[in-house]
């Protein structure tokens, strides 16, 4: 088999495409043949170090294929099912041998690229608008990087429940993305302060929540932006972490909440995570929830993957094919 390797914390040149002894599954796992990995921040944290990696150890968590071998005593999936997943370390890889439990069966109307595509950045969005902030009519929200893999599937959930949908992107191409997933009104942070523009078009009071997947870049202005007892969900760090925080500055600014989600903490059973899943699929197979495809890119270039990731110049998911 073949996967990417990480033998130090760095930059992209520390990935490599090597060779390793194809696994055999033990007890509750599978090995199963990847179609299609998905490209994520998290991948990148890992890669700098920013988020602590097993070293020497293998890139990726996401990705798509089918069921090649299971190991004694699993009865939940079989050798030619299709499955997707969110959590399974190595994911960059021809084959990965999987925890059963994480795997989901993927259902004929998906195709194995789209699940690979949705199954990181799809259930983020799923449990964002349906949990950590259950959005419904008459909600404001501020979604930023609202043309990424998340934003754009947040900006059609957040509109499917009702929500008027503010979206923060930095170019015209963008903009029309968003529009056409359905945010309301786009806002060119580059150009605007989206935290004023968001409280002119609310009149003054604020929004709801705001979900920031940027970090240190938009943090205070998130804060701005919330009306009396808004939430502000920082979900992702991609212009950095963001410096500790007083908490007297959630009461000065009126009595808001302030909450750091994890997909882990929201697929802990496995109930949860299959719940979700198929909540998902169905959405998609039946044409509610439109997944855009930015590049598939062969395994061997995850380095570019990551300077397209890094670079901002995506619109939608990265996929890396074996």
């Amino acid at each position: 088999m073949r996967a990417i390797a990480v033998s130090t914390p760095g930059g992209r040149e520390v990935l490599s495409l090597a060779e390793f002894d194809t696994p055999t599954p033990g007890p509750g796992q599978a090995l199963v043949r990847v179609e299609a990995a998905g490209v994520n921040y998290i991948d990148v944290y890992q890669r700098t170090g920013l988020y602590k990696l097993p070293l020497p150890g293998r890139l990726g968590l996401e990705g798509a294929g089918v069921v090649e071998a299971v190991g004694p005593e699993v009865t939940s999936i079989a050798p030619g099912q299709r499955v997707a997943w969110a959590s399974v370390p190595g994911s960059y890889a021809s084959h990965v041998v999987a925890p059963v439990d994480k795997l989901v069966v993927v259902p004929d109307g998906v195709d194995p690229k789209t699940a690979a595509a949705v199954m990181l950045q799809g259930m983020t969005a799923q449990y964002l608008a349906t949990s950590t902030y259950p959005l419904g009519p008459g909600d404001t929200c501020i979604v930023h990087a609202a043309a990424g893999g998340v934003g754009l599937l947040l900006c059609q959930l957040a509109d499917h429940a009702g929500a008027f949908v503010f979206g923060t992107v930095s170019t015209a191409e963008k903009a029309a993305l968003a529009r056409a997933a359905g945010a309301d009104e786009v806002i060119l942070y580059r150009e605007v302060d989206f935290a004023a523009e968001a409280r002119r078009h609310t009149d003054g009071a604020g929004v709801d929540v705001v979900y920031d997947s940027v970090g240190k870049d938009t943090f205070d202005r998130s804060l701005g932006a919330l009306k009396r007892r808004g939430m502000l969900v920082l979900f992702g760090q991609s212009s950095g972490p963001v410096a500790p925080v007083d908490p007297q500055r959630l009461s000065a600014g009126g009595s808001l909440f302030l909450t750091r989600p994890s997909l882990v903490d929201y697929t802990a059973t496995r109930e949860e995570l299959a719940s979700r899943a198929a909540q998902l699929f169905a959405r998609i197979a039946e044409g509610a929830l439109s997944v855009r495809i930015h590049a598939e890119l062969p395994l061997a270039d995850a380095g570019e993957a990551h300077r397209r990731l890094e670079g901002r110049e995506t619109t939608g998911k990265l996929l890396l094919i074996p």
